[in-house]
């Protein structure tokens, strides 16, 4: 039998992340072959996967992330079961990890397949769904490219907001990161009204119509006073058009119009319930 020293076992825990119990036993079951030991605990990983397939992943931490450039911003989500493990230190320093190598992706499937210190994506969560014992997954994958990119994660990683806007200059990071947190704060259900699907609108146009009549008004009003209901909606709504949260006296656009010829071009929003 090998002799498994103490340093073994921290070098397998440092590469792994799993307890040190675990990686004791995994190496005293590999006759203190490494590889093998790490292989055993990957497929500690599946197995443990396998049984917590149906679990709820509702917590985690959402990570928003910017490029050098500036012009490219990831939002990802890494779900588990528990607020205790979502706050725990080393779940969010991988999330942050994972964010990272995200931004060189173009795509969930991309992202779940790239390498991740010699192992893809997926096999690295399931690897820890073993080493924590709690159902480890990617939820939110978002994008966004514009000629300036700004972020906000908000306190406790459940929200993240990345935001585009037209033109890199002067004041934009403060400008995109303000934007960012009011749409982390107003959860915008688009950026105008263009984005605004119909099924929305024509939802907001029956429920005006619906209240209309229950105040009684006449049948041939109801159109108009509706349309009237639905520009307060998208007023309220739409992210360019809501009033600005640190000067309500202004809308976002205006806000935005203060660094120039300026306008929001694009933002993502990911959220845990």
């Amino acid at each position: 039998m090998a002799n498994i020293t103490a340093a073994d076992v921290n070098k397998l825990r440092k590469a792994t992340g799993a307890g040190m119990m675990d990686c004791k036993k995994a190496l005293v079951e590999a006759d203190g072959d490494f590889d093998k030991a790490i292989e055993i605990l990957r497929k500690k990983g599946q197995k443990v996967a396998a049984k917590r397939a149906d679990r709820d992943s509702s917590e985690g931490a959402v990570i928003a992330k910017v490029n050098d450039g500036l012009n490219k911003g990831v939002i990802i989500s890494l779900n588990c079961e528990t607020d205790f493990v979502a706050k725990n230190e080393d779940f969010v320093n991988l999330a942050h990890q994972l964010a990272e190598l995200a931004l060189e992706t173009s795509s969930k499937d991309e992202f779940m397949a790239a390498d991740f210190n010699g192992i893809s994506v997926q096999e690295k969560l399931t690897e820890q769904t073993g080493v924590i014992g709690e159902k480890i997954e990617i939820g939110a994958y978002k994008t966004l490219e514009a000629p300036f990119v700004g972020s906000y994660i908000h306190a406790g990683n459940k929200i993240a907001v990345v935001t585009g806007l037209s033109e890199s200059t002067d004041g934009a990071a403060i400008v995109a990161k303000d934007v960012a947190m009011q749409a982390a704060a107003m959860n915008p259900v688009a950026l105008d009204e263009t984005g605004v699907d119909q099924a929305v609108i024509d939802k907001e146009i029956e429920i005006a119509k619906d209240q209309l009549r229950q105040e009684g008004k006449p049948e041939a009003m109801l159109d108009n006073i509706a349309k009237g209901k639905l520009k307060r909606f998208f007023k309220d709504n739409t992210l360019v058009n809501q009033a600005f949260i640190k000067d309500n006296k202004q809308s976002v656009a205006d806000y935005v119009k203060t660094i120039g010829d300026v306008k929001v071009v694009g933002f993502e929003r990911v959220a845990l319930s």
